[in-house]
């Protein structure tokens, strides 16, 4: 690696910045709480783990962590199915675990952001055993109920009050016996959704944001926030070739009453407050619509996590991937850079708790080293928020399953299931979920070459990927030419570099599509990135005549009559210039 630290300014670019805007110039870290460190020695991850390790997030270079729910929860969904919204799972720790770790990042001069689940809660919840405990209760309406489909007797094959399919396979719907309903569950049967129409829902979540606000939390990532609102008609899906059940996404990613509630919020909850930061998972979230949650003057989200880099080709479905085509990821990125302008802002993220792993997924395993850091170059340099998700400053790979046996996800399981009932091979759904399934982001942070990868003493709650005596952080924090190191540098780009964090981006052609070339301007500053997304050489044309100053960054060693311009770029190469 090559990172030329001495043509960073003295300035920090968060003053580029608005103070209450300070996510601008930051790295968001996340935490999947389960897999990152074990403290007490139960083969789960907790919230002690995380403290003992915040010496190595803030020497990365991290200024938020981002934690996955850690609420209260029977685990139906390892914890987005939150019972309580108030208190810690015992499997993380205690709420003074949790105080202790709060006032330990902040005395670290980091932040941190909670997980916001509310399209849904567990059925385990208060709330819910109360709403199901007669069609008279109080709170019946805090959940939404319906009537079997009319002709139809209740539990029976078709009687569903509309045909739409779960997200985690099988009916939305669940029929509740002692009742005579069903009720609406966009995941799993467990996980209920809430009734955002009504406005005692509202009330109470914004009830529980205020409280842990309070607590110090600095803002939240906000699970599936644009599915709060449905069309109240309820329509059928449509029914396409080859499912089951009916789509039901264009009937409840944007409903009526999306932008209202999420208006109402803001003045509920942050109004007053100084330096929150708010992120929406927004799944079906558009180029031509994005502006409507991100403009400033809307006030409603500080950014979004849009989902067109991680869907693609998964038309036949996520678990039928295709191999990605030249330049496909980065027309995609550039397309958001440039639907968000200078109005909106985005949030830059390879891979995720839900995701496979950014270096099996867009990169090739076989130049992992190379293509780990050209994409996180790619990423990290565009405007926008960028997201690290745990293992990926690692360069972890995607793990090695030897049968439905050791998969823990819901979705995986379930999907298994129901394809094999549907005469799909064993072998062919396996193969499937061993490229995108949800588990490879969830295996051990690999922290070592012990055993266990030296997550835990004992035995992991999901296995450790087998190559994590090769790849792991102990072998990498001190070694200059590791995926680590580079991240850093990264870091202190971001921080130090104001055309970075807050200058404008312009795509540069060139005639090689496996070829990602743009260039970032603030002023007379322009930083010009160059990598190359793919497996082979690739040229960079006409593109070298617009380029100008000094090599900042290369994910390879150079020598020094090498640091020009090059008319190719080898495979997965990337070289930052600052003129």
């Amino acid at each position: 690696m090559l990172f030329d630290e001495t043509q960073l300014p003295e300035t920090h670019s968060a003053l580029h910045f608005p103070a209450d805007e300070w996510w601008k110039s930051a790295v968001v870290y996340q935490i999947y709480p389960r897999s990152f460190n074990d403290a007490n020695g139960d083969g789960f991850g907790d919230l002690q783990g995380i403290r003992s390790r915040l010496g190595y997030l803030k020497e990365l270079g991290v200024d938020v962590l981002w934690l996955s729910p850690i609420y209260r929860s029977p685990q139906a969904d390892n914890g987005y199915d939150i019972s309580d919204y108030q208190d810690i799972d015992p499997a993380f720790g205690t709420m003074d675990d949790f105080n202790e770790l709060i006032a330990d990042v902040h005395s670290l001069g980091m932040k941190l952001v909670m997980d916001l689940v509310v399209n849904h809660s567990s059925d385990e919840n208060p709330w819910f055993v109360e709403s199901r405990s007669s069609r008279e209760s109080p709170k019946r309406d805090w959940y939404i109920w319906r009537d079997p489909r009319p002709g139809f007797e209740g539990g029976e094959a078709g009687a569903e009050p509309t045909n739409w399919g779960s997200f985690f396979s099988g009916s939305a719907w669940a029929w509740d016996e002692a009742t005579g309903q069903y009720y609406l569950h966009l995941f799993h049967r467990k996980q209920p959704d809430l009734n955002w129409d009504n406005p005692d829902v509202r009330s109470a979540v914004y009830e529980m944001m205020n409280w842990w606000l309070d607590r110090g939390v600095d803002g939240f990532r906000m699970d599936v926030i644009n599915l709060i609102s449905k069309d109240p008609g309820m329509p059928d899906g449509i029914v396409y070739p080859g499912r089951a059940w009916g789509e039901g996404f264009p009937h409840f990613s944007e409903g009526p009453h999306l932008h209202e509630y999420l208006a109402e919020m803001r003045r509920e909850v942050f109004e007053g407050r100084s330096g929150t930061m708010t992120v929406g998972e927004c799944p079906g979230v558009r180029r031509d619509n994005v502006l409507l949650f991100t403009d400033p003057a809307r006030r409603e989200l500080d950014m979004v996590f849009q989902f067109d880099h991680v869907d693609l080709g998964l038309e036949a479905g996520k678990f039928h991937p295709r191999p990605l085509r030249p330049g496909e990821l980065a027309d995609c990125l550039s397309a958001w850079q440039e639907a968000q302008g200078e109005v909106g802002w985005n949030s830059l993220y390879l891979d995720n708790h839900d995701q496979p792993r950014a270096v099996s997924r867009f990169g090739d395993e076989a130049w992992r080293y190379e293509s780990a850091t050209a994409l996180a170059t790619a990423l990290h340099m565009l405007r926008g928020t960028p997201y690290v998700y745990q293992g990926e400053e690692l360069g972890m790979t995607n793990s090695v399953f030897g049968g439905i046996d050791d998969y823990r996800d819901v979705e995986a399981l379930r999907y298994y299931r129901e394809a094999v009932e549907s005469g799909e091979s064993p072998e062919s759904v396996l193969k499937g979920l061993a490229f995108t399934g949800r588990d490879n982001a969830r295996t051990p942070v690999q922290w070592d070459a012990s055993e266990n990868a030296g997550f835990t003493q004992g035995a992991p709650w999901i296995g450790v990927t087998p190559n994590y005596r090769d790849i792991n952080a102990a072998s990498q924090v001190d070694d200059p030419s590791s995926v680590y190191a580079y991240y850093r540098a990264l870091a202190d780009i971001r921080h130090g570099l104001p055309v970075i964090a807050a200058g404008s981006f312009e795509r540069i052609e060139t005639p090689s599509p496996g070829i990602f070339a743009y260039r970032r301007t603030l002023g007379e500053a322009v930083a010009t990135v160059l990598v190359n997304l793919s497996s082979q050489p690739a040229s960079l044309g006409d593109a070298t005549r617009g380029v100008s100053g000094d090599l900042l960054l290369a994910n390879r060693d150079l020598p020094e009559g090498d640091r020009g311009v090059p008319e190719t770029l080898g495979e997965w190469e990337a070289r930052v210039y600052l003129a």
